[in-house]
C-alpha cells in the first residue's frame, strides 16, 4: 500500500468501550474530558482529534480495532 491509512472517528456516535485503545494504544486514546475514542496527536490530521493517517506498521492493528468497534464508528480507508 501507499501512502498513509487514513482514519476518521465518529466522536459523536462512540461509546467509550474502549475497544480500539486497548486493541491499538499506539493510535487510539480516550479523551480524558469526554471519554470518546480519538487519535493520539502525533497522528492527527490537521489537529483534529477524530481523523488521522496510521503509518504502515500500525495499520493492520488500526484495522482490527475499527473491525471490533460494537458502534462501527471508526472508518479506515
Amino acid at each position: 500500500m501507499t501512502g498513509k491509512l487514513k482514519v476518521s472517528i465518529d466522536r459523536d456516535g462512540c461509546i467509550s468501550c474502549g475497544n480500539c485503545w486497548t486493541t491499538c494504544p499506539e493510535f487510539f486514546e480516550q479523551n480524558p474530558d469526554d471519554d470518546r475514542s480519538q487519535v493520539i496527536e502525533e497522528y492527527r490530521t490537521e489537529g483534529n482529534m477524530g481523523e488521522g493517517e496510521a503509518p504502515e506498521n500500525l495499520e493492520d492493528l488500526v484495522r482490527r480495532a475499527a473491525d471490533l468497534c460494537p458502534v462501527q464508528v471508526i472508518h479506515v480507508k
